[in-house]
Order: C-alpha cells, then sequence, then structure tokens
C-alpha cells in the first residue's frame, strides 16, 4: 500500500534548514564538505535510498519550492540530481515564470492534492517536501510516516521541523532505527487518529 511519507534531514536540535535556508550543514556529512552545494553527490543511507526508490511523486509547498530554485537547482536538485518523476506544489500562488515541464502547480485542498500525487505515483509512494505543509498533513491526519536523517550538528536557529504552537499531540511509533556513518536515520510511522 502506497504512503505519505515526510523525508527530512535534521540537525540534533530540530532544525531541518539552517539560517537563510542553508542545507550546507548537511551536505558537508554527506558531500565536499560543503563546497559544493548546489549539485550534491551524495553517499545516502541504505534508509534514504529505499525512500528514493519507493517514490513515484514528490508533493511540496510553495515555500519548499521557491527555496529550491533560488538555491538547490529546483527540479534538476531534488536527490542531488537523481529524482526523475512528477512534482505537485501545493499553492494559492502559482509562480508566473516558467518552470519546470515536471512540476504542477495545485490549487486544490490538501485531500485532493494527495489524490492527485498518488494517481501520478502510479501504485508508489508520495514524499513530502517541506515543514508547513507536513505539519498540515499532520493535522489533517492524512501523513503516513516520517523519516528523519539526524545530523549530529547543532544549529541553534534556522527552520524548525514542526514550529506549530497549536498542534496537538501526534502519536508516532519508531519503526527503524539505523546508522550511516555519524548520521542517524529514524522512520517512524504516524499512528492515524480513525485506526
Amino acid at each position: 500500500m502506497s504512503s505519505l511519507i515526510w523525508h527530512v534531514t535534521m540537525s540534533l536540535d530540530g532544525f531541518i534548514a539552517g539560517r537563510d535556508d542553508s542545507m550546507d550543514w548537511a551536505v558537508s556529512r554527506w558531500s565536499d564538505d560543503g563546497e559544493n552545494t548546489r549539485d550534491i553527490e551524495v553517499q545516502r543511507s541504505a534508509v534514504a535510498d529505499e525512500v528514493l526508490r519507493s517514490a513515484g511523486a514528490i508533493l511540496g509547498g510553495r515555500r519548499w519550492y521557491d527555496v529550491a530554485v533560488r538555491k538547490f537547482d529546483g527540479y534538476e536538485g531534488i536527490y542531488g540530481g537523481q529524482w526523475i518523476g512528477p512534482v505537485f506544489v501545493l499553492t494559492h500562488r502559482p509562480p508566473d515564470a516558467e518552470h519546470h515541464p515536471a512540476i504542477t502547480f495545485l490549487s486544490s485542498d490538501l485531500s485532493d492534492a494527495v489524490a492527485t500525487a498518488f494517481a501520478a505515483a502510479a501504485g508508489k509512494n508520495v514524499i513530502v517536501f517541506g515543514a508547513s505543509i507536513a505539519v498540515q498533513y499532520l493535522r489533517a491526519d492524512l501523513l503516513d510516516e516520517i523519516v528523519i536523517h539526524l545530523v549530529p550538528v547543532l544549529l541553534g536557529d534556522g527552520v524548525r521541523l514542526i514550529d506549530a504552537s497549536d498542534l496537538v499531540p501526534v502519536a508516532i511509533e519508531r519503526t527503524v532505527v539505523e546508522t550511516s556513518g555519524q548520521i542517524t536515520d529514524l522512520r517512524f510511522a504516524v499512528r492515524h487518529k480513525h485506526a
């Protein structure tokens, strides 16, 4: 059965991006010491490889899209250039500029956007990129899994994994703990309220 999976890299103090949306703190653990963060040659873990292999579509928010285009080569930078497949961006502000033909902008509600992404994923998983949209899917009880690559660094500031003081507690169950060098791979199943 296909799942909606939030896939992130996180610092030990809970940030998924540093100041100014930087990712050099994570890239330096996997590539050439962060020298070339726009063309990442990533040696991922088995968990990250499995997430990528099982993915049929990506679903992100507008903020994620803007940062990806501004800092990480947009579509071509997804998974270090290894992503080939549809990307959906849920937004009420589609860009005026041209964009990669594999990217579709959706202005539908959360459920319709997920249905569209799953239809395009053809039986595979849909990967969620971005903090705000992932929290929205948690609130709607639509997120199935959270996969976190925990990097042993303290950032002190940046984009938090969850920055929503009004989020009610969400029960999750750890299903995987593995290590890849200094990176700790964590996989959690979200316990659905209706289950």
